[in-house]
């Protein structure tokens, strides 16, 4: 029987195969790094996409808190002004009051009864004058408490006087001066 040899044959496809596996590892190993390469360029350019929103937003940011700062600013103001406007508006309010306290404060003098001076401070009046009898300032008194513009007379001094035209009471009181928001603004 003849005898066949096929080693060369087996060695042939063997090193056949041995070429194709360390083709297919060539080509695996260059897929790999090639899968690795483009996968971390996406990754860098993910990165680096969002490293740009973040710089925006920071920008962004910077930008809010100057609006921020200047809407601050503009509260301030608007705050100031409407201060100023509530001190004028009370001072409109005020201006007719002054009117109103000399003319309840002449209107209420009873005859015989003579002002030397009028102080204003703050919501109170000092009265000074010179009356001829004490019972005259007891219904000045009473006619400033039931004035709708004064009202709690209090007496601070009195002193009977003599001169040669007759006796005289000198007298010094104080009034508070009522607000119109006080007792109701009279018409």
């Amino acid at each position: 029987m003849p005898h066949i040899n096929l080693l060369p044959w087996r060695d042939q496809q063997r090193a056949q195969r041995s070429r194709e596996f360390q083709l297919m590892l060539a080509f695996t190993v260059i897929g790999t790094a090639a899968a690795v390469y483009f996968g971390q360029m996406y990754m860098q350019g993910l990165i680096d996409h969002q490293g740009r929103r973040n710089d925006l937003i920071s920008k962004e940011i910077v930008e809010l808190d100057k609006k921020i700062e200047e809407i601050r600013g503009l509260q301030e103001t608007k705050r100031l002004l409407l201060a100023r406007m509530q001190v004028i508006e009370q001072l409109q309010q005020q201006r007719t009051e002054v009117v109103h306290v000399f003319d309840e404060v002449v209107s209420t003098l009873p005859e015989g009864v003579y002002l030397t001076s009028l102080k204003q401070e703050g919501g109170s009046l000092t009265i000074a004058g010179v009356a001829q009898s004490n019972a005259r300032v007891s219904t000045y008194m009473k006619q400033l408490d039931a004035s709708p513009w004064l009202a709690d007379a209090q007496l601070l001094v009195i002193e009977t006087k003599a001169d040669k035209g007759g006796r005289f009471s000198q007298f010094s009181l104080r009034v508070k001066q009522m607000r119109s928001e006080e007792k109701g603004s009279p018409s």
